[in-house]
């Protein structure tokens, strides 16, 4: 009896340790960008945010804490805030090694270069109204550059609040 009961054990402990090699997984695509619309940026950011957002969008790396100092020190020094912001960001633009990508690029695919420029500054696409507006003005307007583009997203007032 006992050999029987040890044998049914052991045929249970077996059967039930058999590994499931097709495992399947019921995921849901979710497109991110969809429901961005939806949140409502009301939240401003602090001179610290924005300096650290705004080096990061236009250097592609973290800025240092002495830069940031800095840069505050300027802040104080002036107290009109959408001026201090337009010193920054001439500031910056100005700074050798900067990353802005070439006018050539954004001529060749204006399109793309809005939708990439919409994402890296307000962290969603454009809605089809914003990107037929700026794919139009930048198309008749050969004069404008990646700079005057990247300054004009950086001063308005959607990259000021998260």
């Amino acid at each position: 009896m006992r050999i029987l009961t040890s044998l049914f054990l052991i045929s249970i402990f077996l059967y039930s340790c058999k590994k499931n090699e097709f495992a399947e997984y019921e995921v849901n695509d979710v497109d991110v960008y969809n429901n961005s619309h939806r949140l409502k940026k009301g939240t401003r950011k602090n001179h610290v945010q924005y300096i650290s957002i705004l080096s990061t969008n236009l250097f592609q790396k973290p800025i240092s804490s002495f830069k940031v100092v800095q840069t505050q020190n300027v802040i104080s020094s002036i107290g009109d805030n959408a001026l201090v912001n337009e010193v920054i960001i001439s500031n910056y633009m100005n700074e050798p090694d900067v990353l802005l990508p070439e006018n050539s690029v954004m001529r060749d695919d204006v399109e793309t270069f809005v939708i990439e420029t919409y994402k890296r500054f307000y962290v969603r696409p454009p809605s089809e109204v914003e990107k037929t507006f700026f794919v139009n003005y930048i198309e008749a307007n050969p004069n404008v550059t990646v700079e005057m583009v990247y300054t004009s997203f950086a001063a308005s007032d959607e990259y000021l609040f998260y």
